[in-house]
């Protein structure tokens, strides 16, 4: 099939629709600027070819994208020993949810809403506390390219992230964190202010469309192994996309995980990985646009997991 034309179709698509609906995420300073006007669409092929349109080279902030990443490197690390204070089950509320986290005693549902998140951030925490480092290292080792945080974001989450602040300190007065509650946020905030662009997310995830081979070379490092390649992509479809994670099964069949700065990588194993942008979120988080692009896409392709 040919992709570019896919890609450049959706683009056509959906372009006359940018700023008419949905919101930015207003609720951190600095994404609040950010204009609705744009969209980006990448895909990276096991095969090494890519393909964008639109806005794809343009930077913006991964926001809860990173969370595969940050799950990855603690899987490494750590393996199922990780489970012990993060459950895999969907969590069917807010992604920052504090009455969830109060009922099950300060473990989190899952790794994709905030507070799991933060429990992963405190067992990286323990093998590289600085807050960027690692983070960075790994997304720059699967991009083959530099990769920055947007400090201003950093320090506008930092600035206004109360509500992890709050489940940051209820879950450390249940013993599940061993580290200090600054430490653990200043971590969590800078890997969700690494900026990439489309181009960028596709490439770096294309490892879980390749059993965890590495997405610039099966020749390099493996990036994990296939069984954890399959459960990271197993959590992606059940609990990637917030608490529209069903929605997002029934309608576009991908494992998917989206951010609140309107990106959303998603995986189409033993084929390709893909990644859209458009910073305007519906009410649950999850980008407007960007999910109505994967479901052209899914539509145009015939792809899905299912």
């Amino acid at each position: 099939m040919d992709l570019q034309a896919i890609l450049h179709d959706i683009d056509a698509t959906l372009r006359p629709r940018l700023g008419q609906a949905g919101t930015v995420a207003s609720y951190i300073p600095a994404l609040a600027r950010v204009s609705p006007h744009q969209f980006g669409i990448a895909v990276h092929t096991c095969d090494g070819r890519e393909f964008a349109a639109g806005d794809a080279a343009t930077p913006f902030s991964i926001q809860s994208v990173s969370k595969v990443f940050t799950l990855t490197m603690a899987m490494r690390h750590y393996g199922e020993a990780l489970w012990e204070r993060i459950g895999r089950e969907p969590s069917g509320n807010p992604f920052n949810s504090l009455v969830q986290l109060e009922y099950e005693q300060g473990r989190p549902r899952n790794p994709f809403i905030n507070a799991g998140a933060i429990a992963v951030a405190d067992r990286l925490a323990s093998r590289n506390p600085a807050p960027g480092g690692a983070k960075a290292d790994i997304l720059a080792f699967l991009v083959g390219e530099p990769v920055t945080y947007d400090e201003e974001v950093a320090r506008s989450e930092a600035q206004t992230g109360f509500r992890n602040l709050a489940m940051a300190n209820f879950m450390k007065s249940f013993g599940k964190l061993d580290h200090d509650v600054a430490t653990v946020l200043d971590v969590y905030f800078h890997q969700c202010a690494l900026a990439l662009d489309c181009r960028q997310l596709a490439r770096a995830a294309a490892f879980l469309a390749m059993d965890g081979a590495h997405p610039l070379g099966r020749s390099r490092a493996p990036v994990c192994t296939e069984r954890q390649t399959r459960r990271i992509n197993s959590l992606m479809l059940t609990c990637g996309t917030y608490d529209a994670a069903g929605d997002v099964a029934f309608l576009i069949g991908l494992p998917c995980k989206s951010g609140v700065g309107g990106g959303i990588i998603a995986v189409v194993p033993d084929t390709l990985a893909l990644c859209v942008w458009s910073p305007a979120l519906d009410a649950t988080g999850n980008s407007l646009l960007g999910l109505q692009a994967l479901e052209l896409f899914v539509a145009k392709t015939g792809l899905s997991v299912f």
